[in-house]
């Protein structure tokens, strides 16, 4: 099965799992069965309307899912998805 590796600020809505392993034969089904595991996790990832923020990005073994099909990107046995959300700030 993917596994789904979970960042640090996320993982007091997934039940303080690092990784989670989950069915699924797209990233978007990946995530659709960890939000529905993990339903707190929805509104940290996703908007009202169902899609995923803009600072939230989604990595397949390393390879940014914007770049390869997006949610539609198939995932085989033992694939790693990761959740990154990007970061903003610093000094002025």
């Amino acid at each position: 099965m993917p596994k789904i590796h979970i960042p640090t600020p996320l993982r007091q809505y997934a039940g303080k799992q690092a990784d989670v392993e989950v069915k699924a034969a797209t990233v978007g089904d990946a995530l659709s069965h960890l939000v529905s595991q993990h339903p707190d996790l929805r509104r940290h990832l996703y908007t009202e309307d169902g899609k995923l923020r803009a600072f939230v990005n989604v990595y397949l073994n390393d390879e940014d899912v914007r770049y390869l099909q997006k949610d539609a990107t198939t995932v085989n046995e033992g694939d790693n998805i990761s959740i990154v959300p990007s970061i903003a700030g610093g000094r002025r």
